[in-house]
């Protein structure tokens, strides 16, 4: 035991010693000097940030671990860190190395600094066979820092085309060797690398336009690696000689061509950078500033050169092409074919007039190829040479044309025969007798005649016209409207005979109860058209639809009147259908009778009273009395506090008529309301049940009695609210209790018999 005192005594004298050299001596100016050869020096590399364990070979366990760090081109070494096992200390100092601390006898760098470059002496002291001694362990450390982000700098951002660009991949930092790499990216395409690029400088000379677009430049060295962000070099260049385009594409030896009325979009394009400002020029006359012209509908006076002018602003350059544009035109619409009747013959005409250049016409028929001529062009053929039926074609043809413009001519007689028809104008003033016989080539003629076969008026094609001044005695008259035509044999002809109108009822008699629905058949016999049929309602006014619960139902020649929820006071009566012409009138009367139903019993109110905190009453009603019965009604009103009565409005309705009672909800409790009840069959109310208020619920005070006072307090409380009760309900019988007075002419229903009383009891508990 004697022995390990002694040798615990130096060892923490030395420890001690240690201690007072590292606190004694300043931060680089240490008692001892060492220097560690190189030859036995072991290298170690760290990250600047990062952390580094610098092992000790301590062998046995170390009775002192001392640590000094000498830093690079220095020789003196600074003390770092001392441990003997139970106790250690690092020196203030330290912390330009990073964040030290001792690991058993390792020296733990965090947060490593770039201070910490330098080499490292690990001194143990430690005890064996009985004799201390002392080992070294030499470490140089290298502190590797992550290269940063890359730049591209450009020595012109903006540079105009032929100029020298040179591109720098700026580092502020990064142990070295630091290696390059460019990569590029056009405006609108992908991503490359520039393989044989790998400097720190990207020289473009010249620089052109195909360089133009992204830079991005990566640097990376044994730590990381690290790109740019993408740096955009814009190459000034042009304007190029621009490339005019005509849409859609006509070409002639002179240039281009379209056709009038067509849109032409005339568009320029000169590459630049930036883009170049556009200017047209028509026949020297500015007419639009932009890249594209459009001409919405191109005539002849477009016709000539046109001029793009393309102008870079920030080179301020130019450059201009000028092409011919020339409208072709066909003439306007398409030919035209005709028919002139002629004796025994006829002569079929085409034209076709304008247009640059005029266009060629030519006649085809059954038999082969007419004429062919410009603008216009006849052609005449024989009866015997125009079948019915045969079809004659006019060609036209132009330039300016994909496909020929078509008429044509069919010979042919009308079908059928014609037709007559009347019409009322101005009022029924006049009539119109009206004729037609549509179709055929030519068309065919047409004449009114009267009963003795007179002409009236004038002939007309294909549709006669003849008005005549309404009067009575036309009706019975006959009209005739004969039609001639070159192809039909004999004459075809169609007759008409003015009539007034008759109209005839379903039912001269119509019954339906109140509520139905009713419903008033008419039909017309006969009349000339047109006519017009209507309904008079009982007071000879004409019935519209949708009003009053009307409806009408035109089926050809029938007028249906519809009345819904028929009301004896509303629709009951005399309807008459009438139907109108100009040559006169006639009607039929109609009987409606509404009849109601019987009156059901009457009702009396058995029960009235409020619920909790007045908000709703409890109602039942018994009936008395016999009749049929389809529900109830309950109405309400307001009789309190206004001094007059409220209108009735309905509580409850679509009460079923097996119910005697119903729970009424939503009242005010500050409002006196009476209530009364009907019974319904259908839409026939019975008479009203007597006028109630409601009464108020029965009282029992006794729970709250009892929890404030005792058993004599409830029993007062009791006797007292008994008292209150039956002086409310027999006023007559208690003289201090006057009973309500009675307003002559006032309304029993606002001043029922069981109206409330004002009453003052005062009650004495002795606890």
């Amino acid at each position: 035991m004697g022995g390990q005192s002694a040798l615990r005594k130096p060892l923490s004298l030395l420890l001690l010693t240690s201690l007072c050299l590292l606190h004694q001596g300043a931060w680089g100016q240490p008692h001892l000097t060492y220097r560690a050869p190189d030859e036995e020096a072991t290298s170690i590399q760290g990250v600047r940030g990062g952390s580094v364990e610098l092992a000790c070979d301590s062998g046995p366990t170390p009775l002192v671990v001392l640590w000094s760090f000498t830093p690079l081109g220095s020789l003196i070494p600074r003390p770092v860190a001392v441990t003997n096992g139970a106790e250690s200390k690092v020196e203030a100092g330290a912390s330009a190395l990073g964040v030290v601390s001792l690991w058993n006898s390792s020296l733990v760098l965090q947060e490593l600094r770039e201070g910490a470059r330098g080499h490292f002496l690990c001194q143990v002291l430690h005890s064996a066979s009985g004799q201390l001694h002392t080992t070294y362990t030499y470490l140089t450390l290298a502190v590797l820092v992550p290269v940063s982000k890359p730049q591209v700098r450009l020595s012109d951002p903006s540079p105009v085309e032929g100029t020298s660009v040179v591109a720098t991949c700026a580092v502020r930092e990064g142990t070295e060797p630091v290696t390059f790499a460019w990569r590029y990216q056009a405006p609108r395409g992908p991503e490359e690398d520039l393989v044989e690029v790998t400097k720190q400088l990207l020289q473009l000379d010249p620089v052109n336009r195909t360089h133009l677009g992204w830079y991005v430049c990566s640097a990376h060295n044994a730590v990381n690696r690290l790109s740019s962000d993408g740096t955009f070099l814009d190459v000034i260049y042009g304007p190029d000689n621009p490339v005019i385009t005509v849409e859609p594409l006509g070409l002639t030896e002179e240039g281009f061509w379209a056709s009038e009325r067509e849109e032409v979009t005339l568009s320029c394009h000169a590459a630049s950078n930036p883009p170049c400002h556009y200017v047209w020029l028509h026949d020297h006359t500015q007419v639009h500033a932009g890249p594209v012209y459009l001409i919405t509908s191109a005539s002849h006076a477009h016709t000539g050169f046109y001029t793009c002018l393309a102008h870079n602003s920030l080179l301020d350059t130019h450059s201009q092409t000028t092409i011919r544009l020339t409208i072709y035109y066909p003439p306007e619409g398409q030919p035209s074919c005709s028919v002139l009747p002629t004796l025994g013959a006829v002569t079929l005409a085409c034209t076709w007039p304008g247009g640059l250049p005029a266009a060629q016409l030519q006649w085809e028929g059954p038999q082969g190829t007419g004429p062919a001529a410009l603008s216009n062009v006849t052609w005449s053929r024989t009866a015997p040479q125009l079948p019915n039926g045969g079809v004659f074609t006019c060609a036209g043809q132009h330039p300016a044309l994909a496909l020929p413009m078509l008429c044509r001519i069919s010979l042919w007689e009308p079908l059928r025969s014609p037709t007559c028809w009347t019409t009322a104008t101005a009022g029924d003033r006049f009539i119109m007798l009206s004729c037609e016989w549509p179709g055929g080539e030519p068309r065919a003629v047409l004449s009114w005649l009267n009963g003795q076969q007179q002409p009236l008026g004038t002939t007309s094609p294909s549709l006669a016209i003849h008005l005549l001044r309404a009067q009575e005695d036309l009706a019975g008259q006959e009209f005739t409207c004969r039609g001639t035509h070159p192809l039909r044999v004999p004459d075809p002809h169609c007759q008409l005979q003015l009539e007034a109108p008759q109209v005839a009822v379903a039912k001269p008699w119509v019954s339906v109860l109140e509520g139905g629905e009713a419903w008033l058949g008419c039909v017309l016999l006969g009349g000339t058209p047109p006519v017009q049929l209507l309904w008079l309602g009982p007071q000879r006014q004409q019935v519209e639809a949708g009003l009053s619960g009307f409806m009408l139902h035109p089926e050809g020649a029938q007028l249906r009147l519809s009345i819904r929820d028929a009301d004896p006071a509303r629709h009951r009566g005399t309807y008459q259908c009438v139907a109108h012409n100009a040559l006169g009138n006639s009607s039929r009367s109609v009987l409606l009778e509404v009849l109601r139903y019987p009156a059901p019993p009457n009702v009396t109110i058995s029960r009235l009273t409020y619920g909790r905190h007045r908000r709703e009453v409890q109602l039942q009603w018994t009936v008395q009395g016999p009749g049929n019965l389809t529900g109830f009604l309950v109405q309400r009103r307001a009789s309190a506090p206004s001094p007059e009565a409220g209108a009735w409005e309905t509580a409850a309705s679509d009460i079923e008529p097996e119910s005697r009672g119903r729970r009424l909800g939503g009242l005010d409790p500050g409002v006196r309301y009476a209530f009364r009840v009907l019974a319904l069959n259908h839409h026939t109310a019975g008479h009203p049940s007597e006028v109630k208020i409601p009464a108020d619920p029965p009282f029992s005070a006794y729970p709250a009695v009892l929890g404030a006072a005792g058993t004599g307090v409830v029993v007062a409380t009791v006797v007292s609210l008994l008292v209150f009760q039956y002086a409310a309900r027999h006023p007559g019988t208690i003289p201090c209790i006057e009973p309500p007075t009675t307003t002559p002419g006032v309304d029993p229903v606002q001043e029922p018999t069981d109206a409330p009383v004002n009453v003052t009891i005062t009650v004495t508990a002795t606890p």
